[in-house]
């Protein structure tokens, strides 16, 4: 076994694991998949970054297979019945990471 399927390996036993990481979250009214929300991650991605209007940011991990076809930034997309607008979205090793935005009213 080569150094990339024990990453996929991992990635499917233990990140995208409802035991250990992952939750249920219905992607585009679809059925529900296993999905990572990391907010450290995105803490990180934004250091010293000032936003000048107040948004609910999102940083979501989900297997590429499980997911729609990629769309670019600016599209709308629907977790769990709640619409964003896609800042980025990224694949690698089979696991897709996508930045959300949803602008919040204050």
């Amino acid at each position: 076994m080569s150094f990339k399927d024990d990453i996929i390996a991992d990635i499917n036993t233990v990140y995208m694991n409802v035991e250990e990481f992952g939750s249920p979250h219905s992607i585009e009214g679809g059925k529900p998949i296993t999905c990572v929300f990391d907010d450290e991650a995105l803490r990180e991605r934004q250091a010293g970054q000032e936003i000048g209007v107040a948004e609910a940011v999102v940083l979501l991990f989900a297997k590429t297979s499980e997911l729609p076809p990629k769309k670019p930034a600016g599209s709308h997309f629907n977790v769990d019945g709640r619409e964003y607008l896609i800042a980025d979205w990224s694949e690698d090793l089979g696991v897709s990471q996508i930045t959300l935005n949803q602008v919040v009213s204050m």
